[in-house]
């Protein structure tokens, strides 16, 4: 089977001042039809640059190198490719609602050009899908958000309409780059059942970008976790909770809130802060922070291994 969605030794970098400051770092992954990956990691990890690089949306001071294959097609840095899928087959749920739509135009404006641009039908044929696709996603009264601009819904709706903007094309490949940011408890589990939902509905596959753990948990089969422009480990989502491989993985998941915990029982947290871009690394760039064997990793500085499954993981598995 092909996979949907390739990615081959990708290398971002920001070009600054004369020097080029690595975000991504030879990342390689697989995505199969229909599948549901999360991806986790603190902000600057490189998640979103990665697949910025796919979408061929990164700034333009940007250097991408590797090979981004979508359905079998190559895609980075092929500006006519690009424009064949991107928003049809391949659409991006970006993190800001508010600023990724445009602030002048209605709601149903900004629906129905993308029917009209992709699809070629008339603004009355696109008005009528978009509003029939505002209902799907679960917008109360979406006749009337259809003559509405952006300022005038809440968050939760805002993210509705960015959800029902990318599925108007039925997609193969949905990208949610934090999709959840800024909403309250209550809203963000609507937003992921609703994109359980529409996954199946449309039997697409859905890379999940989030900075937590718990936020894909429950709906990502496969999560990988990025640390300095890395992936340090990749397993299914139920075996990577229960045994993390790699250091980093295990302290992310200490710092998710439990119900069990005892009450007024201080939160765990990760010391210290991720490398900044471009900060020259040792083998090892989590040695530094490792709450289990930083001393014996700065002290042996181990190199990172490529295990069976493609993943880096720990010289000291039997410490996790």
């Amino acid at each position: 089977m092909i996979p949907i969605l390739q990615i081959e030794a990708l290398s971002v970098g920001f070009l600054n001042s004369g020097a080029m400051n690595q975000a991504v770092d030879q990342v390689s992954l697989r995505l199969a039809p229909s599948e549901c990956v999360g991806i986790v990691g603190e902000s600057g990890s490189g998640k979103t640059q990665m697949f910025m690089a796919a979408m061929g949306l990164l700034a333009k001071n940007a250097v991408a190198r590797g090979s981004v294959r979508f359905e079998g097609q190559e895609i980075l840095a092929q500006k006519s490719a690009l424009r064949r899928v991107r928003g049809s087959k391949l659409a991006m749920i970006f993190q800001d609602p508010l600023t990724s739509l445009t602030p002048h135009l209605k709601i149903g404006v900004q629906l129905a050009e993308v029917l009209v641009h992709h699809n070629g039908v008339s603004w009355h044929e696109a008005r009528y899908i978009a509003l029939r696709m505002l209902d799907q996603v679960q917008i109360p009264e979406p006749k009337r958000r259809l003559h509405e601009y952006p300022h005038e819904l809440s968050g939760g709706m805002r993210q509705r309409v960015m959800i029902a903007m990318s599925l108007l094309c039925r997609p193969s490949l949905l990208i949610a780059d934090e999709p959840t940011t800024a909403l309250d408890v209550t809203v963000q589990a609507q937003i992921i059942e609703l994109l359980r939902a529409v996954r199946e509905e449309f039997a697409m596959g859905l890379v999940l970008i989030s900075h937590d753990l718990a936020v894909v948990g429950g709906l990502a089969q496969r999560i990988l976790v990025m640390y300095a422009g890395r992936i340090v480990e990749s397993a299914p989502a139920e075996e990577l909770f229960r045994h993390p491989r790699h250091p980093y993985t295990a302290a992310l998941l200490k710092c998710i809130p439990s119900v069990f915990s005892a009450p007024r029982t201080r939160l765990p947290s990760l010391a210290g802060q991720p490398p900044r871009i471009g900060e020259k690394l040792d083998a090892c760039a989590f040695a530094p922070r490792c709450p289990r064997a930083a001393e014996r990793c700065r002290r042996e500085r181990p190199q990172l291994q490529v295990a069976a499954a493609g993943e880096f993981a720990c010289h000291y598995p039997e410490e996790l």
